[in-house]
């Protein structure tokens, strides 16, 4: 008696005809497009989890700090900018968890944010994005700093101010991130040498 073949039996390759070859073969290419594709949902999902998170909470995220103003556009202003207008820069914090510019000028009794006394503040999330640099009007008029009793700096001083306590609320990675590139900026455009630039005495 001949060996019958298994109906149930998978016919190998040689056995499969081109048109079967080639179902088989779109079959595979669709099954690996649709992993790819809810691979990198599931991805974009995680990275959007995670930045939606202060850094403090989560891993830093490139996406999110990329969607902040580029720093050159920030260092504009309305007035004219001159190579040796500025020598020095001073970085300093708020003295508050929270803030921004208006704020600021509010908890400082001034009358408005006109007359904060620094050029650039960096928010950590409250009351500004994590990261965000706002520029003050004294920048955009290319205005000296006035000294007074806490601050003796010259003319040629550029104040930033990091919105921190330097205690409870440090500085986050986004804000160091921004400042990092506001500094390296500032000095390419106004050649401010290193031992110029003044931190605060914990910043490290």
């Amino acid at each position: 008696m001949s060996a019958q073949s298994n109906p149930l039996e998978i016919p190998d390759r040689a056995g499969i005809s081109d048109k079967g070859r080639t179902f088989l073969t779109g079959s595979r290419r669709a099954k690996v497009f649709v992993i790819l594709l809810v691979s990198m949902t599931v991805a974009a999902i995680i990275l959007m989890a995670l930045g939606n998170n202060p850094p403090s909470a989560g891993a830093f995220c490139l996406s999110r700090y990329y969607h902040l103003d580029p720093v050159e556009k920030t260092i504009t202003s309305r007035a004219a900018q001159s190579s040796g207008r500025w020598s020095c820069i001073e970085i300093y914090y708020s003295g508050t968890k929270a803030g921004n510019i208006e704020q600021l000028a509010s908890l400082s009794g001034l009358a408005g944010p006109e007359d904060i006394n620094c050029h650039f503040v960096i928010c950590n999330g409250l009351g500004g994005d994590d990261g965000q640099i706002q520029t003050t009007e004294k920048w955009q008029r290319q205005w000296s700093i006035i000294p007074g009793q806490t601050w003796h700096g010259n003319g040629q001083t550029i104040r930033i101010c990091v919105i921190a306590d330097g205690k409870t609320a440090r500085p986050t990675d986004f804000q160091i991130k921004s400042l990092e590139v506001l500094v390296e900026a500032l000095d390419r455009k106004f050649n401010i040498r290193p031992e110029s630039i003044c931190y605060p005495g914990d910043w490290w």
